[in-house]
């Protein structure tokens, strides 16, 4: 039996919200590893290479709750004889399960649960299944969008899942095509990333499998060593069968959150496994391409067992086993000029013998998945499909499925417009006919390219020849999007005057108004002028009261730049319902406090407050908790802390 079908899943889910207006222009990404001794000159070079200050030009998708119901999913069904793979195309091409028919195991964490919390660089993310990272360290920006999918037909007759889209941030093209042989043991991936640039990019990808944690799982690869860190400690070359007097290659033995990228040595076959106590488990193979292999724990305290449930509820402990283009997470690699990158990756169960992946003879272990591996997917079959993949990639889908965003049509448009050679779209292609969420999303944009007079935007753009247009057009909409590129490159110089030549501009609408007075007060602050910036926050929020994103933005400034007094005042002058949302609710508890009403502070955290954006690893609530509620032990609910 072979057989791929759309069809649709019901889970428990919020819905994702709007995206934020506030376009993302300050230097926010922070590298959490610190580089230690021992770690090779060349890892520390490509940390320190393709670094970036934020998400620009996307906008942050933050408008979720934590109030689900049932939602009707679209899925992608791929299923043999030996497993049932479903993939979620309207949520990052995310693989959601993976079936083991013959032991009746799903090989991923999955659930009936959906929560989207604040992981990935756009903050929404969910946990489970498998997903695709590309652009830059973390969960992808792509990771809960839907992504262009259609079915192709392979000369042979044979049913390819393709999901494409184009990543805004390394301005690339990036594909993932799904097959499942009939009665293979083995679901198979090929991932093709193009660059349609005449200079290189840095270039990340890895693909992360959440997969079950129970008492017995344990995780192998083919090294004795590899770069770790429990993201307080430098990265540093450690032995994860001995780590901190424990062997960290059974999950539970972590007892804080740490990664693990085993240092597999070149020539070396590229696979990593998460297996239970009866040998059966999750193992990811790949072609040469993808070296790098990890394993991330979130650890056994208490705030990493209330990440987990926080992330999904009901749904058990998990941990993730990931593969990526580079050794580590904190290297981005140089992708040459008009270059194309591809590799295959395969998943299936590994069917270890339990007393042989179990033993503390890890030599033994790693000899016994590697012959296990050999067998469930051999080494030239994975050559031999990376080399029909590649056949392949150009042919054109016989069904479109889902549509992805328009940002790729509009890329296209822009280098027609400039008489530059775009990437061969008969394999991916990018509709070119406006739906109506395509036509608010890029709508001005193609019309700044008709030569049309701009009339401004709610969607954000980069690049030179986009500033030549909007330099041309000269309008006041069209200086502040000036503005606002030349602030996501840290120019502060050169936006706080761009933002200056805005605000004269007659012509400004209201919603442009308030983010260049947004927008100049970010920079004021970064210029150490906190007096008139603040004061600049305030206004902006005033104009535009009901802007959730802004009104938490300017109380979390105002508190951190020492003027709590402004956030009370901003929360008090709130429309109805604001001031009841969780971190509103938290950043008046801190202002309470930073002007000296604890008991007042201590009264809100006692009524419970609930941040569905809540960041990873934040532990602001039980800090505020600790400083107003001394003696207190911190409840469990706010322990977000992973060590």
């Amino acid at each position: 039996m072979q057989n791929l079908r759309f069809d649709t899943i019901t889970l428990n889910m919020a819905e994702l919200g709007p995206e934020s207006p506030l376009p993302v222009i300050t230097a926010e990404l922070d590298q959490p590893y610190r580089i230690g001794d021992g770690v090779p000159e060349e890892l520390q070079a490509a940390a320190r290479y393709g670094q970036v200050p934020n998400m620009f030009p996307y906008l942050m998708q933050d408008g979720y709750s934590r109030e689900r119901t049932g939602h009707r999913v679209p899925a992608v069904v791929l299923e043999n004889s030996k497993l049932r793979a479903v993939v979620l195309p309207t949520l990052g091409g995310r693989l959601w399960e993976l079936f083991d028919k013959a032991s009746g195991k799903q090989l991923l964490h999955t659930h009936g649960t959906l929560q989207f919390a604040n992981i990935a660089l756009r903050k929404a993310w969910f946990a489970g299944g498998l997903e695709w990272n590309i652009g830059t360290r973390g969960h992808s920006p792509t990771t809960c969008d839907p992504l262009h999918t259609a079915i192709v037909k392979t000369p042979e007759g044979h049913d390819v899942l393709r999901m494409w889209e184009f990543e805004r941030l390394r301005e690339v093209v990036f594909q993932v095509d799904m097959w499942l042989p009939e009665d293979s043991d083995a679901l198979l991936t090929a991932v093709r990333i193009r660059n349609p640039h005449d200079h290189e990019v840095p270039m990340y990808w890895w693909s992360n499998a959440a997969v079950p944690e129970t008492p017995e799982t344990r995780v192998i690869a083919p090294s004795s060593e590899a770069f770790g860190s429990d993201y307080t400690t430098d990265i540093a070359r450690v032995r994860p069968t001995d780590h901190e007097g424990m062997d960290a290659t059974w999950l539970v033995n972590s007892a804080h959150a740490a990664d693990f990228f085993f240092d597999i040595e070149p020539g070396h076959r590229h696979w990593i496994a998460a297996v239970d106590h009866d040998g059966d488990g999750l193992a990811m193979l790949s072609t040469s391409l993808l070296r790098g292999k990890k394993l991330f724990v979130w650890g056994q305290g208490d705030g990493g067992k209330r990440w987990q449930e926080w992330l999904s509820p009901g749904a058990g402990p998990y941990a993730e086993i990931q593969a990526g283009l580079a050794q580590t997470q904190f290297e981005h690699l140089a992708m040459p000029a008009r270059a194309e990158w591809s590799w295959v990756e395969a998943y299936g169960n590994a069917k270890l013998d339990p007393a042989i992946s179990h033993d503390r003879d890890w030599d033994g272990a790693v000899a016994h998945a590697s012959t296990r591996l050999e067998d469930l997917v051999p080494d030239a079959e994975l050559e031999d499909a990376l080399a029909e993949a590649t056949r392949n990639f150009a042919l054109a889908p016989e069904e479109m499925l889902v549509r992805g965003s328009a940002w790729g049509a509009l890329e296209s448009a822009r280098w027609r417009h400039s008489g530059r050679e775009w990437v061969d779209e008969t394999g991916t292609p990018f509709p070119q006919d406006p739906t109506p969420e395509a036509i608010e999303q890029t709508g001005p944009w193609h019309s700044l390219l008709d030569g049309a007079s701009f009339l401004g935007a709610g969607t954000f753009v980069a690049g030179a020849d986009w500033e030549e247009l909007l330099a041309k057009d000269g309008g006041a909409e069209a200086q502040f999007h000036l503005a606002t590129m030349k602030h996501a490159r840290q120019d502060l110089a050169g936006a706080i005057a761009g933002y200056d030549s805005a605000l004269v501009g007659e012509d400004l609408s209201l919603r442009s108004r308030v983010l260049a007075l947004r927008g100049r007060a970010l920079a004021l602050l970064s210029t150490d002028q906190p007096d008139e910036g603040l004061a600049e926050l305030a206004v902006a929020a005033r104009m535009d009261p009901s802007n959730l994103p802004l009104l938490t933005e300017a109380m979390n400034l105002s508190i951190r730049h020492g003027s709590p007094a402004q956030a009370l005042e901003l929360a008090v002058e709130a429309p109805a319902g604001l001031s009841d949302v969780g971190r509103v609710r938290f950043l008046t508890a801190l202002a309470l406090a930073g002007v000296g009403k604890r008991q007042a502070a201590a009264q809100i955290l006692r009524e419970g407050v609930e941040i569905p954006d809540i960041r990873e690893g934040e532990d602001g609530i039980a800090a505020l908790w600790q400083e107003v509620c001394p003696g207190e032990p911190v409840p469990a609910r706010y322990r977000f802390g992973m060590h």
